[in-house]
């Protein structure tokens, strides 16, 4: 069985992701700046806009991977650092990737 991804684990992957769109993009870019082929521009831009939306994703479903291992009552101040996010504010941020 294999183990569950870490939060660590995750954000590498979403780094790497992001990284791979922003490469993507700059290929897009010189392509349009050389007047290469509508196809492949196309083709090469909707591969960005891919990987950018699964970073989005992964990014979320790891918030909500918190969410969900957060007990309650254990800090109701938010003392820890970051300010959790409501399920309501998961849901507008998975939303606004659609």
């Amino acid at each position: 069985m294999k183990p569950e991804p870490t939060k660590q684990d995750d954000l590498r992957k979403t780094v790497n992701r992001l990284k791979r769109a922003q490469g993507q993009l700059a290929a897009v870019i010189s392509a349009v700046e050389s007047g290469a082929d509508c196809r492949a521009v196309v083709t090469q831009l909707a591969a960005v806009s891919s990987a950018i939306d699964r970073a989005g994703f992964t990014i979320i479903s790891s918030a909500m991977k918190e969410c969900l291992a957060d007990q309650p009552g254990t800090d109701p101040d938010n003392t820890g650092g970051k300010k959790s996010l409501r399920v309501e504010e998961l849901e507008k941020l998975f939303l606004a990737l659609s």
